[in-house]
């Protein structure tokens, strides 16, 4: 499908060309609110696109619900946003959408008392909610409550296993006087499709939050449980990494990754050639200090960073969202903010990209290649064999 040259995005939903970038990109219509934030997409078994976020006064808001837009195959327009959740008295935030078994959509997310004037963070008071689809998006179920401990956050879907085994990446927000410093990641395990759930602590995760889970592969091209967790620091200084070598069981110590983080969300996930992709903001505070969260607050640019050794390191990075331009100090006062990004790939092997945009006027949505991240076609390899063949 050809699309229009960009000259600038429009918040209707129009999908454009971006000839510089390479890339296809649309605002996805904003709606009557405020406040956008903390995208997820889907695609349908129909092969069209979701986009879900959480969207309101402000974060934390009492009306701050999930919303979600579709973009049909073959169409080049986003559709205005219809509601998926709806209690006005809790704050509604971070959906993620997995497709179930027999062509069900769940759309989960957090649920919490809205902010009081006395208590602005009321992320300790939080619980998760499903709701589901079974029209492709269309229609929604009403709510359920399917982890009720309160405190309890998600971001990244419930991954499925090679073995079948469901994981579900979770961290426990406490009252802390630290600011969120000492949240801890867990993961939720069922192995039964999600009737009944055991929950996995990580050890030594205290701060590294946001796990996104991603099953690698072996030298030799098989999956044997080797999964590895990439995860946000309150500190704003590295993306972490955690493995497990049992499917999720147990898990290691988190240790940081070569990427910078600005104690904001990233996506990871695996893709096709074997490759892990992350989604993040290639910025951190200056001055780390231990066991202390920290605010830096330089969400831009938002880039895609990809590895050939299970995330050790991360030698082919491409910046997909430059902002208004600036780097270095000025980035600190002249761009907006970029943030949350959310990564997936399709069936066609194209991969699509989410974000708050212009802080929080909206979302952005933009499509692209393995190889306009890479620069350079190559064949599909296990994550371990970086000597494979490339072509240009």
């Amino acid at each position: 499908m050809k699309y229009t040259v960009l000259q600038g995005l429009t918040p209707d939903g129009r999908v454009y060309e971006n000839a510089v970038m390479g890339t296809v990109e649309a605002m996805l219509p904003p709606g009557p609110f405020a406040t956008a934030h903390g995208p997820a997409l889907l695609e349908t078994e129909a092969g069209d696109l979701l986009c879900c976020w959480f969207a309101g006064t402000y974060e934390g808001s009492a009306d701050c619900h999930v919303i979600l837009s579709r973009l049909d195959k073959d169409s080049d327009q986003w559709s205005e946003p219809i509601d998926v959740s709806s209690d006005p008295e809790r704050s509604e935030q971070n959906p993620g959408m997995f497709a179930a078994p027999g062509g069900e959509i769940w759309a989960m997310y957090t649920s919490q008392e809205g902010r009081r004037p006395d208590k602005d963070n009321m992320q300790f008071t939080s619980v998760v909610k499903k709701q589901v689809s079974r029209d492709g998006g269309r229609t929604w179920s009403e709510a359920e409550t399917i982890f009720p401990r309160e405190g309890t956050f998600c971001r990244q879907p419930i991954q499925v296993l090679s073995n079948g085994r469901w994981i579900f990446g979770n961290w426990i927000c406490t009252d802390s006087a630290d600011g969120l410093s000492g949240d801890p990641s867990v993961f939720q395990i069922s192995d039964d499709q999600g009737k009944t759930w055991r929950q996995v602590d990580m050890p030594g995760s205290n701060g590294r939050v946001h796990p996104n889970v991603v099953e690698l592969i072996d030298k030799d091209g098989e999956f044997r449980g080797h999964l590895a967790a990439f995860m946000r620091s309150r500190e704003a200084d590295f993306i972490y990494r955690s493995e497990s070598f049992d499917f999720g069981d147990t898990w290691s110590v988190p240790k940081p990754t070569p990427l910078p983080n600005n104690n904001s969300s990233i996506s990871a996930i695996r893709l096709n050639s074997g490759r892990v992709a992350v989604a993040y903001n290639p910025t951190c505070t200056p001055e780390p200090v231990k066991g202390k969260a920290a605010w830096p607050g330089l969400r831009c640019p938002v880039a895609v960073a990809l590895s050939e050794d299970g995330g050790l390191t991360f030698p082919l990075i491409r910046y997909m969202e430059l902002g208004e331009g600036y780097m270095g100090e000025e980035n600190r006062t002249n761009n907006r903010q970029y943030e949350y990004p959310y990564i997936m790939q399709a069936r066609d092997g194209r991969l699509h990209l989410a974000f708050a945009y212009q802080t929080r006027r909206g979302v952005k949505w933009m499509s692209f290649t393995e190889e306009d991240v890479a620069g350079a076609k190559r064949q599909k390899v296990g994550v371990y064999n970086p000597t494979a063949a490339i072509t240009i």
